[in-house]
């Protein structure tokens, strides 16, 4: 159960926000959502409990989305594109004044550190669930934020805050301060404007790719230097605070799995910190807050170095993607509190109150492919199940089966987290639960994240936001995935024919007979001595095995090994839940021609299950050839192709571009893998395309 706190009439259930004493006190009665997706049903949520109504704003593209679904009230915006729709500030307020809404939730992303929306809602009397703009404006610059963390007294880190004019000088700045340094960008965010340099050249380099890249980002080009860290970890503390000048520190998320400078895996606390370093982290971060007057939920993150010396990053101004964890170990609703807040109520609890219970993951389900270096995927949702919830699982979604996933936006799909009462509990269960997640029509990275779960420096806690980078430097492939043994794997298989055989036989005699002769012939058919040889070919791969049965417990022997299965599956169920040797396991299983596809801690497989003389057959026919594709471009992803740079007969060279593909708000350069001469162009530039379609043929 969570820990106790003055929001909580009585403790609530992990992955469920806890309840409020004063639910029924004078809140809002309408609150819009000026946001998407998983956020804004998460948003949707706490004001149902509260009984509050909710208003979703969408675009074309969201018409049926879940958030519109699940809202009382909507108003549409605009298409597709957020600069037509969800970023238009005008809209949004009047959709408030059309609605009667008195107050805006902006979730995350789009408007929700705009210090002018903050100032537009307040000139048409409308509460902003957030801090005030003072504050949004005074963190929202790295330059200035800085400055006023050294000012609160925040440890920061070394470096220079001015803007920087020229090449030249960053290179004098840079040598000064000592290498490695890191350039960023003033306005930056999501990873964009940052470069690191090791020497004068790269110094000078990164100073013109960041200036430039900053610039096209956020119209802002100014970038400033700082120590660069090395083996660095990404730790925050989450904040909340009301207008009444209270604060409290809500403990400390771990953020350094990190790929391309966006978090994969988060969680709390972080494995690293000790109770000192947490206590002073906790304080300097809500010194900050209190600097700035700052009211609402809010994020002050912190670089920590292998010695634990931290050192403040920025504050971001808003409730941010990995709050869940945060909620699970501390039995708090930070949507309810910035309500309240908002409100002009008190906090409810004093920072002795905030404590904390276990620990919490959450991963990223985003609907892109990971072997093919994390292009995005979009598309529908043909199949979508989550793993159960329940006291140790959450999952924060804003997608159903049917839907689509959008060229549009995030292609986020959901958020899983799970809650333990030590880490390794944590770990566990996440690596379950994401089993458990049944996913199909778009590509997706619940392989990945198997493998980052599994792994033994992540399992040991031996963390930095190198990790990915480090562990991972040729990209992700099959071979990076947990080690699956191939017996276990062989003998699920062959289970799972033997269900489905039994059931056909059953099946013309539950027709004849009837349901309870049907359930007898069953179980004379599922006798203890029957036993079944069988040859498993996995991955084409021979499997000689013996299979014997009783009701839901079956004994698979595989050469001199016995392995125990207890299952309660049945055929067309894509989730097999059961015990392998008294160990709990998931298989994904999918009906494949004559086999089956099992899918288990991000692997899969294919199995055929045979009699011995049918294997035997079957090593007699050929194996029909993969296509050569090794002469076409293809496209890597569904996306629309934007440009070709090439035409027929051209020759091209090895790291030439070819063609560029959009997708997800993204450019896609492809670029020739060896010379060669252009023989056909199969597509032209605004063809929307699919995964593997044709766009070059060389000669």
């Amino acid at each position: 159960m969570a820990a106790k706190n003055k929001v909580a009439k009585k403790p609530a259930p992990k992955g469920k926000a806890a309840a409020s004493p004063s639910a029924s006190a004078k809140l809002f009665d309408k609150i819009l959502i000026a946001n998407r997706g998983e956020i804004a049903c998460r948003v949707i949520r706490t004001c149902r409990r509260l009984g509050i109504k909710t208003v979703a704003v969408y675009s074309e593209a969201d018409a049926d989305a879940l958030h519109v679904r699940e809202a009382d009230e909507k108003v549409f915006i605009g298409p597709p594109p957020a600069t037509q729709s969800y970023l238009l500030i005008d809209k949004i307020v009047e959709a408030c004044r059309r609605t009667g809404a008195q107050a805006v939730h902006p979730g995350y992303g789009f408007l929700s550190e705009k210090e002018a929306f903050q100032k537009a809602l307040a000139a048409a009397g409308i509460a902003f669930i957030g801090p005030d703009a003072h504050a949004i404006y005074a963190m929202g610059d790295k330059i200035e934020s800085k400055k006023l963390a050294q000012a609160a007294g925040v440890s920061t880190v070394p470096g220079h805050l001015a803007a920087i004019p020229n090449a030249d000088e960053a290179v004098k700045i840079a040598k000064k301060i000592g290498y490695p340094v890191m350039i960023k960008a003033s306005a930056g965010g999501g990873g964009k404007g940052m470069r690191i340099a090791y020497n004068d050249n790269e110094a000078k380099e990164g100073f013109v790719s960041a200036t430039n890249e900053a610039k096209a980002s956020f119209a802002d080009d100014r970038v400033f230097i700082e120590k660069y860290i090395e083996e660095p970890r990404h730790i925050e503390i989450q904040l909340i605070a009301d207008g009444h000048g209270n604060c409290l520190y809500l403990w400390e998320r771990e953020c350094s799995i990190q790929r391309r400078h966006q978090k994969v895996i988060e969680e709390a606390p972080s494995p690293f910190l000790d109770a000192k370093t947490r206590k002073a982290m906790g304080e300097q971060a809500v010194a900050l807050a209190k600097a700035v007057k700052y009211k609402s939920a809010g994020t002050v993150e912190f670089i920590v170095d292998k010695n634990r010396n931290f050192y403040f990053l920025e504050m971001n101004t808003r409730l941010q993607v990995e709050h869940p964890v945060t909620e699970l170990i501390t039995g708090l609703d930070l949507v309810e509190l910035m309500i309240r807040v908002a409100a002009g109520e008190r906090l409810p609890l004093q920072q002795k109150d905030v404590k904390l219970n276990g620990w919490a993951m959450e991963a990223r389900l985003y609907a892109e492919d990971p072997f093919r270096n994390f292009l995005p995927s979009t598309g529908r949702l043909v199949k979508y199940r989550e793993p159960k919830p329940g006291p140790d699982v959450r999952v924060d979604t804003g997608v159903y089966e049917g839907g689509e996933i959008s060229m549009f936006y995030d292609p986020m799909i959901a958020k899983l987290c799970s809650h333990g009462k030590t880490r390794d509990q944590a770990i566990e269960r996440m690596r379950r639960a994401l089993d458990e997640f049944y996913v199909r029509g778009v590509s997706h990275n619940v392989p990945f994240l198997a493998a980052l779960m599994a792994h033994p420096r992540f399992v040991a806690g031996k963390l930095t936001t190198n990790f990915i980078a480090e562990e991972f430097k040729g990209g992700f492939t099959a071979k990076d995935l947990p080690p699956r043994d191939p017996a276990v794997l062989a003998a699920v298989a062959a289970v799972v024919q033997r269900i489905w055989d039994e059931r056909r036989r059953s099946e013309p005699l539950q027709r004849l007979s009837g349901a309870a002769e049907a359930r007898h012939a069953e179980q004379v058919l599922r006798n203890e001595t029957s036993k079944d040889d069988r040859v498993v070919m996995l991955n084409r791969e021979p499997v000689a095995l013996t299979v014997a049965g009783l009701a839901d417990d079956f004994r698979v022997t595989v050469g001199d090994r016995t392995i125990a299965i207890s299952t309660v599956w049945m055929p067309g169920d894509p989730l097999l839940h059961g015990t392998v040797d008294g160990q709990e396991v998931a298989v994904q299983v999918d009906s494949v021609g004559s086999g089956w596809r099992l899918i288990h801690e991000g692997g899969q497989a294919e199995a055929l299950v045979l009699t011995p003389r049918q294997a035997e057959l079957y090593a007699l026919m050929p194996v029909k050839a993969a296509p050569d594709t090794s002469k076409f471009l293809l496209s890597p992803m569904p996306g629309l192709l934007a440009s070709v740079a090439v035409g027929e007969g051209q020759e091209v060279k090895a790291g030439e571009a070819l063609a560029v593909v959009e997708a997800m708000k993204m450019e896609n350069v492809l670029r020739a893998v060896q010379d060669g001469t252009v023989k056909t162009l199969h597509a032209k530039p605004g063809d929307s395309l699919k995964v593997d379609q044709k766009i070059i043929e060389f000669a």
